[in-house]
């Protein structure tokens, strides 16, 4: 019961960790830019020049704003009179929606061997299919078992099948790869999955 304890204390270590959220750099600002010059933006955009830092923070405090150092590898510092707190909120909302928007694309594997049946074929393809809905890469490996190695002329006419079946919406990576036991190959949906997808299932459901 002990050792299950750990292991379950484990998994959720790792899982928090997974969940921590990046956030955005934070600029200078403020007493934090220590150089002596600064190229100032104001308030409301204008290109105000080269002044000296104690100027820039001067003018910002009497505008009741925070002085932000936008560029700190320009030659002198860019920097910007603005509402810091409101700044950093927008970038920490722009990231965040980047986040939503950004799709990590996996590779999914589907397994066969040459005596996989009809129907047994279908409900994997139905797999595969649904991965290539999700955007993602699928692997079809063929297994070989025993005296199946002597036959693997088999195994290519039944990745043959696959990919004919899938033709009109995947691109396929390379010819396929021979390992040891297994035939397989990598396909990528086609980059206009989302508009072919639903064309595919009716000519699939019709037949």
């Amino acid at each position: 019961m002990r050792r299950n304890k750990e292991e379950f204390i484990s998994i959720r270590y790792r899982r928090g960790r997974a969940r921590t959220n990046p956030k955005p750099k934070k600029e200078r600002v403020n007493r934090q830019i220590s150089v002596s010059s600064v190229r100032l933006i104001s308030e409301t955009g204008k290109q105000v020049g080269v002044v000296s830092t104690t100027e820039a923070l001067n003018l910002a405090n009497r505008a009741g704003l925070d002085l932000v150092e936008i560029s700190p590898n320009a030659n002198p510092p860019v920097c910007k009179i603005l509402d810091f707190g409101q700044y950093y909120y927008q970038k920490e909302r722009k990231m965040r929606d980047a986040r939503k928007h950004q799709h990590i694309v996996q590779v999914k594997e589907v397994k066969f061997t040459p005596s996989t049946d009809n129907h047994d074929l279908e409900f994997k393809l139905k797999h595969a299919l649904k991965f290539l809905k999700q955007h993602h890469k699928v692997k079809f490996t063929i297994w070989f078992r025993g005296r199946q190695l002597a036959h693997k002329d088999i195994g290519q006419n039944l990745l043959d099948k696959v990919l004919e079946e899938l033709k009109p919406i995947i691109e396929v990576e390379g010819r396929p790869v021979s390992a040891g036991r297994t035939l397989s190959i990598t396909v990528s949906p086609h980059r206009d999955i989302d508009k072919l997808i639903e064309d595919f299932e009716n000519k699939t459901k019709e037949e």
